[in-house]
């Protein structure tokens, strides 16, 4: 079966669709990291977007292109926290009915803040259940709309959207670096990267815990884990999708990946010295560039902050 991937020309119409609705968040610098790197590093802030990470983006511009009968039926999505209160917020602002299942061991905020975006929660084990499946069988009995967290034409493009925002803001880059669990983000980054900036070298970041993506990539087949054990919540995946696979495929350069306590030394890095709430998945990508030596020196580095959705007690216990 042929796939039809998602093009830079999804992105932009994406762009024109989100433009107005989605913040176009700050691109921040500092001169400690670029002076410990010998580089020229560039935030794309994606914590300050709305509802506190980029899931805003795909999420929004999935659910604006459903029809009237699917914005009458409504939208059911799975997600461990960001794409949940994406979906959700998405669905208040364009009003649809929405439904999200949320493991039970997700962030207490992430929880509360989709219900408070109007939302049906329906709680699984992360662990025993499967998330894709019980998303198959509401959509089934209720006619509706499923939304998948990462491996949709509609969210790559929408997620696509903060590596063009970047670029057309900074000038073309040497690296982007961004976290990757399901994939969304780094290859609808991808698709703008090779778009604005062709020679750039993207770079997608997982936790070392589950680098499922990582070893697809290696191996020429998507590979499945059991759920990784790790405090980026945001990429606990089990493995990535077939439309991400084939982009990162083609146009992702390698796979890296970053320990928890490297996530947590970065953490303390974005509060102590650029004073933002970065939480652990969103530091992927800095965790990352910490570790290139040489291979980054005199580079300009794109980093994307994917979300800033950490519940505070968890916070203070990480940098404690």
């Amino acid at each position: 079966m042929t796939l039809s991937l998602p093009t830079y020309a999804d992105v932009e119409a994406a762009a024109a669709r989100i433009a107005g609705v989605a913040h176009r968040t700050p691109v921040m610098t500092s001169t400690t990291a670029n002076d410990a790197l010998g580089a020229k590093l560039f935030f794309k802030c994606e914590n300050l977007q709305r509802m506190g990470a980029f899931k805003f983006r795909g999420g929004y511009n999935s659910l604006a292109r459903f029809t009237p009968e699917q914005k009458k039926t409504g939208v059911v999505a799975f997600s461990s926290g960001n794409h949940a209160q994406a979906v959700a917020l998405s669905a208040r602002l364009l009003g649809i009915p929405a439904t999200i299942i949320m493991p039970h061991d997700a962030p207490v905020t992430k929880v509360a803040a989709t219900k408070g975006y109007g939302a049906e929660v329906v709680m699984y084990d992360r662990y025993t259940e499967d998330r894709e499946e019980i998303g198959k069988r509401l959509s089934e009995e209720k006619g509706l709309t499923l939304i998948p967290p990462y491996n949709h034409p509609d969210v790559i493009a929408g997620q696509g959207t903060a590596a063009k925002e970047l670029i057309e803001e900074v000038g073309e880059l040497d690296i982007l670096l961004a976290p990757v669990g399901g994939g969304g983000l780094l290859s609808g980054s991808a698709l703008a990267a090779k778009a604005l900036s062709p020679s750039c070298q993207v770079i997608g970041v997982e936790p070392e815990a589950g680098n499922d993506a990582q070893r697809s990539l290696k191996s020429g087949k998507i590979v499945h884990i059991d759920t990784p054990k790790t405090i980026a919540d945001g990429a606990q995946t089990q493995h990535i999708g077939d439309l991400t696979y084939a982009i990162m495929s083609r146009d992702v350069a390698e796979i890296r990946t970053a320990s928890d306590a490297e996530l947590v030394e970065a953490m303390r890095f974005f509060a102590a010295r650029m004073k933002l709430v970065v939480e652990p998945t969103g530091c992927l990508g800095f965790a990352a560039a910490r570790q290139l030596g040489d291979a980054a020196r005199g580079k300009r580095i794109g980093i994307i902050l994917s979300g800033g959705n950490v519940d505070i007690a968890r916070f203070c216990e990480l940098l404690a």
